[in-house]
């Protein structure tokens, strides 16, 4: 079958309220993708549930919990197809509390719209988020300065906030000089889908055009291969079918593959049947490829979610439970502070695990990953570390410099996201 456009993960972040998902459902209302009818049946909505202007949101915030809250709680995707590529806009939940599916939406994204208000500026979860994106490893970045009408359109009010904003994201470590700040109006429409004609002193693009000025992603197709099961199923007439996102390398009809931890902690072996892509058979699949597949000789209980797919001839690095691992963490919520012996559960790939924190080893700047403190006693919020970690049972995990997609990781406890790290380096 042949290849789609070229795709693209695109997410919007930003702090609560700033509008994002305002922004975003102007995009689809103004491109057509929804009609006047589903537009006219959302305001009606918005207005009955006393969220006057809530239409716009209310075509990402699909779940009724979230349209009388007026928040976004889940991740929310929709397709976009413009003349040069087909993008899967993610809309992320602004709210602390939805940090964490925020996360696993960014894990997954390519390039991010930082949406900031004009009339509020930076605030906490702008921090927060830019941060994230960094971390997380989305490379490219551009920023909505959105209520400009509430702004009054005024260019100082725009530049103020670009000068803010560019002060925390080269804190962060983003190139400034490569990012594109875009005055909004997403209530109004002004410079989303149309250009706008109430400032006229922007000569920018349009966010519609940013989304073609995005680079593609680099499809790291030459790593090798590693795909973390997402599910199992069970087809009748076809057998056991793993499923799952590949993440790095190809993968082809005929391939010898090894599974790992799998059920024993051993690796399950095998050769691949068949791949099959959007309901169709394929030969091969290539990263951000969606994928189910059948190998024969495998059975259900073989292999869960969180293990992790390759060639046999380049197996998935497994940590045994008594290995210790060293990752770069920064602490993004947590109650009281965390000190080594903590034990909370690391969400790597598909994989959760709980891993022991065994030793806090330094302090380091986030921005520059300069040594604060050598074995400081404990982290709050907002510092970022070198730590080491003992999973409590095998896990997969790659080293940051040579498989950077499989050493992500977000580290949750009692329902919030605490730390978001990589891995750096491993016990052999």
């Amino acid at each position: 079958m042949a290849r789609a456009k070229p795709h693209l993960n695109l997410i919007f972040v930003g702090h609560v309220d700033h509008g994002k998902s305002t922004t975003v459902g102007r995009l689809f209302y103004d491109s057509g993708i929804i009609d006047e009818q589903t537009m006219r049946k959302l305001k009606e909505k918005a207005v009955e549930v006393g969220k006057v202007g809530f239409e716009f949101a209310f075509v990402m915030d699909t779940l009724k919990e979230e349209r009388q809250r007026g928040v976004t709680i889940d991740l929310n995707y929709k397709k976009f197809i413009t003349d040069k590529r087909e993008v899967t806009i993610i809309d992320a939940p602004g709210h602390r509390d939805f940090v964490k599916n925020m996360i696993t939406g960014t894990s997954q994204a390519d390039a991010a719209v930082l949406v900031v208000s004009a009339v509020d500026g930076v605030q906490a979860q702008t921090q927060e988020h830019a941060l994230l994106t960094k971390t997380l490893g989305v490379g490219q970045l551009c920023v909505a300065v959105n209520k400009m009408d509430a702004a009054g359109f005024k260019e100082d009010k725009y530049t103020k906030t670009k000068e803010d904003v560019s002060a925390l994201l080269k804190k962060v470590g983003y190139k400034v000089d490569q990012i594109n700040f875009i005055p909004i109006a997403a209530l109004k429409g002004d410079n989303v889908f149309k250009k706008s004609e109430n400032m006229p002193w922007y000569k920018g693009p349009t966010l519609r055009d940013q989304l073609d000025l995005f680079k593609d992603p680099e499809k790291p197709t030459n790593l090798p291969l590693r795909l973390p099961i997402q599910d199992v199923y069970n087809i009748t007439g076809v057998g056991v079918v793993p499923v799952g996102k590949i993440e790095t390398g190809i993968m082809k009809v005929g391939d010898k593959i090894i599974v790992v931890p799998g059920r024993e902690g051993k690796g399950i072996t095998g050769e691949v049947k068949t791949i099959e892509m959007h309901h169709e058979q394929a030969q091969q699949a290539e990263p951000g490829d969606n994928i189910g597949f059948n190998v024969r000789g495998l059975t259900k209980k073989d292999i869960a979610r969180g293990d992790v797919l390759g060639h046999e001839n380049n197996v998935p690095n497994v940590l045994s439970k008594d290995k210790e691992f060293t990752a770069q963490i920064i602490v993004i919520n947590h109650p009281t502070v965390l000190t080594a012996g903590y034990t909370p559960v690391f969400h790597i790939h598909t994989a959760q695990v709980a891993c022991q924190i065994t030793k806090i080893e330094k302090k380091i700047d986030p921005a520059t990953a300069q040594v604060i403190q050598e074995n400081p006693d404990f982290l709050k919020n907002g510092e970022a570390a070198i730590i080491r970690c003992k999973p409590t049972k095998p896990l997969v995990i790659e080293k940051q410099k040579e498989i950077p997609q499989m050493a992500r990781f977000a580290i949750r406890d009692a329902g919030r996201t605490v730390a978001v790290g990589i891995c750096l380096d491993y016990q052999k």
